[in-house]
């Protein structure tokens, strides 16, 4: 969601320029766009321009895919430059609301954490855990930060482990993360990064630069390789509109079928970081139209699924597991096109 580019790499209040400009050229992505848009606003320390993105967002008349995680980031922006008792009025709203995504919970509890509202921070985590992971087999990848943040004001408040603190445990460690989420998480390491003692300072930042140096490759991957999806309804339409395309798209049963053999295609062959992005008929009729070529143009239809990929629309593939399957029918992946 925010970027991490450090400041002096970036130019920030002009690539939030850039993306409010690619958000009015892509009314379909412009949500995306405009909250990395406010990110760089934050990031420039711009916050009262981050604060308007917000606004601008949360009045758009067709509405949001995620209104709470808009209203989530909006508050914590807020809460950084005074405006507490507006962030904490809307944190409050966001809480009562229970959205049924992670993201949310998270950026309120760590709002909360950040101004040492611990026991508030506790608690948001846990009613968002709560809500998520109650009764389910094995928590989706997109839980996994509010079990980790959970855990983590837990270790500060010296509280001792729960269920869902073992479950942190278990899903952080892998060979590629050899220190635990207990020793990351170890209240005098977590103080250790507000000392005053420069070197103390630096010594910890050496330390988690070492052991966080097995996630940059995975944080400076290229786009995915990204296969193009059409949802039933949108192929109908492509169809029905170039028909020509008919070669290409035989049925709709034959398209997922090819989305799936290809990735393990891929897979097989060793290419990472694979996904797929789902096509809808005006967005590939735009940028048919900004190719100046026709959309029954065989050839468009990689450079579009390219594109959707740059503009942050790939969905990893294969789904976590335990998750939906990409075809949108709803099922596991596993009992799905998984099988």
């Amino acid at each position: 969601m925010r970027p991490d580019t450090p400041a002096e790499n970036v130019d920030h209040p002009a690539e939030a320029a850039r993306l409010e400009r690619t958000a009015g050229l892509y009314p379909e992505d412009a949500e995306a766009l405009l909250l990395q848009a406010a990110a760089h606003l934050e990031l420039a320390g711009d916050r009262p321009a981050a604060t308007a993105l917000y606004d601008r967002l949360l009045s758009t008349p067709s509405g949001l895919e995620n209104p709470y995680l808009v209203r989530a980031l909006k508050a914590s922006n807020l809460w950084e430059y005074g405006h507490e008792a507006e962030a904490r009025a809307i944190i409050t709203g966001v809480r009562a609301a229970a959205p049924r995504d992670p993201a949310p919970w998270v950026i309120v509890a760590e709002a909360l954490e950040a101004h040492d509202e611990l026991e508030a921070a506790q608690e948001t985590f846990t009613e968002g855990a709560r809500l998520l992971l109650t009764d389910v087999p094995e928590p989706p990848y997109s839980t996994h930060p509010l079990l980790f943040g959970r855990h983590r004001v837990r270790r500060m408040l010296g509280v001792a482990h729960d269920d869902w603190d073992t479950l942190a445990d278990t899903l952080h460690s892998s060979p590629a993360s050899p220190v635990t989420l207990d020793e990351l998480h170890d209240p005098k390491r977590v103080w250790s990064l507000g000392s005053d003692n420069p070197a103390e300072l630096e010594a910890e930042i050496s330390r988690l630069r070492a052991e966080l140096g097995a996630y940059r490759e995975a944080l400076s991957r290229p786009f995915p390789v990204a296969v193009l999806h059409w949802p039933s309804s949108e192929l109908s339409e492509l169809l029905a509109a170039y028909p020509t395309l008919a070669a290409e798209y035989p049925s709709h049963e034959a398209h997922l079928a090819t989305i799936e053999s290809s990735l393990r295609e891929l897979s097989t062959s060793g290419t990472p970081n694979l996904g797929i992005v789902t096509g809808t008929v005006p967005s590939y009729e735009a940028f048919a139209a900004s190719e100046a070529t026709s959309p029954s143009n065989t050839e468009l239809l990689p450079q579009y699924a390219t594109t959707l990929a740059a503009r942050g629309r790939a969905v990893a593939w294969p789904p976590q597991r335990g998750a939906a399957c990409w075809c949108g029918s709803g099922n596991p992946y596993e009992t799905c096109h998984g099988l």
